[in-house]
């Protein structure tokens, strides 16, 4: 049996980021970059923990988390409203498959940072251009996750529902939702990861007062350790989003938990 498949997870995990860190440490230590632009490991660690003393003391840093959060929930939730519903015309309709998608796969193609300036433009310098920007960058992998969910219903399943006279509402409902649910999940925790990135680059290019403004300021003072600490703790951010999401499919598609490679597979990402 190979090695990495005998070492639990957590154990490749911890050497991995070891080995990470000590590479990074070595870089550091030979002077092989500027500290202005690469601070050492110990610096960021020292900063981390001071942003998180000011979050937990409710202190400045707070409320632009606050905003940042509010951005990627809504965010996240109008590219699932919108997501889940192209998903459907183009799983369900000719006219989705053979008419809509190739418009969203086009549109997905665009440099989607690009957009910025019309979201802001359209929407003002509020959260609501940070929200719509968070949607339009996280909102294809639900809507190709829910097309190929739909695809997904065994063959002879179908033609049984067709054999007892059930609508074609009655089959999306009761057949193809439910067996299309664990490619649905993927895409939803593509998206639970990418609404992040979303939400920032919309502070970044368009104003706000959210953790993006602080990075953005830190930025400019030179502050590397601060940005870096920021970053960390956004990462937080996408990994309970993530983390909500595959809770969500092991509570709801618990019927899919098997052994085979492919299921695996799906339930780490």
């Amino acid at each position: 049996m190979p090695l990495g498949k005998r070492l639990p997870r957590w154990l490749m995990m911890a050497v991995l980021m070891a080995l990470f860190l000590g590479v990074w440490q070595l870089v550091t230590s030979l002077h092989l970059v500027s500290p202005l632009i690469l601070p050492s490991p110990g610096e960021t660690l020292a900063d981390v923990v001071i942003v998180g003393r000011n979050l937990l003391g409710g202190d400045y840093m707070l409320g632009p988390l606050l905003i940042t959060v509010q951005e990627v929930v809504w965010g996240f939730l109008l590219a699932l409203a919108i997501g889940v519903t192209l998903g459907i015309i183009v799983g369900e309709t000719a006219i989705g498959e053979r008419a809509v998608m190739p418009y969203i796969v086009a549109i997905d193609t665009m440099p989607k940072l690009a957009f910025a300036p019309l979201f802001v433009a359209w929407l003002g310098f509020g959260i609501s251009s940070k929200v719509a920007l968070a949607a339009f960058i996280s909102v294809f992998p639900i809507v190709v996750g829910t097309a190929a969910g739909l695809h997904a219903a065994d063959e002879n399943a179908r033609m049984l529902f067709r054999s007892i006279g059930a609508t074609q509402l009655q089959t999306l409902l009761r057949l193809k939702i439910p067996a299309g649910l664990p490619q649905f999940f993927t895409g939803l925790k593509i998206a639970s990861i990418s609404v992040v990135s979303g939400a920032i680059a919309g502070e970044f290019l368009g104003g706000g007062q959210g953790f993006g403004g602080l990075i953005r300021v830190a930025a400019s003072q030179l502050d590397t350790p601060r940005v870096f600490s920021l970053i960390i703790w956004l990462s937080f951010v996408g990994l309970i989003m993530f983390g909500l999401v595959s809770w969500m499919q092991y509570r709801f598609v618990f019927w899919h938990r098997t052994d085979t490679p492919g299921a695996r597979a799906n339930r780490q990402f």
